[in-house]
């Protein structure tokens, strides 16, 4: 299935340049245009949910700390849909993840490196949008938007490393969401500084409670997630 994967992304999707710099992007060619999708997500409704969830605390990351570093890309053309899906550039996670995230930046601070945001909450229209703009061969990389995302629960944030001498992110395996083989957590290819980055990242989020997704060496899910609703509110509503 790697092999597959990867032949396709080759194959059928552009890649900026050669590397896996900050200033390259992965692109796709969206199943359908990405503003009828938008239009149709914001008529739609996220999935019913029954049971007791823990109140709502979504927490702007960088009012905890001011040092975090964000680079929200679905803010910008620089995603893999090439428009913009937020209309601030803004990370929020539920309280106790963010909480945990500002432990992160703290520990890797004293080894001179620090966190860099892609993404954090995203409202379910957003997921809706990513499902069905993402051809059916990758859906490993979108989630359903029929059972939700943790990043809808607000407890899912993708993210890098930066150096902190030089404030620029480190190599990584892949580029940030790349639909690749190269971007699974376990990804053996790649250089030896490359996977040490990934597996620092990797080894200091556990240590907080998050849990890396296997397709994706930069997504991570706080163990609490199932504790929260779906969440569909817009960034310039929440306070």
């Amino acid at each position: 299935m790697k092999k597959t994967l990867m032949r396709f992304a080759l194959l059928s999707f552009i890649i900026l340049s050669a590397g896996c710099s900050s200033s390259e992007y992965f692109h796709i060619k969206p199943v359908r245009p990405v503003d009828e999708l938008i239009t149709e997500a914001l008529k739609s409704s996220p999935p019913a949910e029954t049971g007791e969830f823990r109140e709502n605390e979504l927490t702007e990351i960088v009012k905890l700390d001011s040092t975090v570093r964000l680079d929200i890309r679905y803010a910008t053309e620089n995603n893999f849909l090439s428009t913009p899906l937020y209309s601030q550039p803004r990370a929020f996670l539920q309280k106790p993840a963010a909480e945990a995230l500002i432990r992160v930046q703290k520990k890797l601070k004293s080894r001179g490196f620090g966190i860099m945001i892609h993404d954090a909450y995203r409202p379910w229209y957003v997921t809706k949008v990513f499902w069905e703009a993402t051809p059916a061969d990758l859906h490993n990389f979108v989630a359903d938007p029929s059972r939700g995302s943790k990043h809808n629960r607000g407890c899912a944030v993708d993210l890098t490393l930066i150096n902190l001498k030089t404030g620029k992110p480190v190599p990584m395996p892949s580029l940030y969401d790349e639909m690749s083989g190269r971007a699974y957590a376990d990804y053996t290819g790649g250089t030896e500084t490359e996977r040490a980055n990934r597996d620092l990242l990797r080894s200091a989020m556990e240590e907080e409670g998050f849990a890396v997704y296997e397709f994706e060496w930069w997504h991570y899910d706080y163990k609490d997630w199932q504790l929260y609703k779906i969440q569909n509110v817009k960034f310039e509503e929440i306070k």
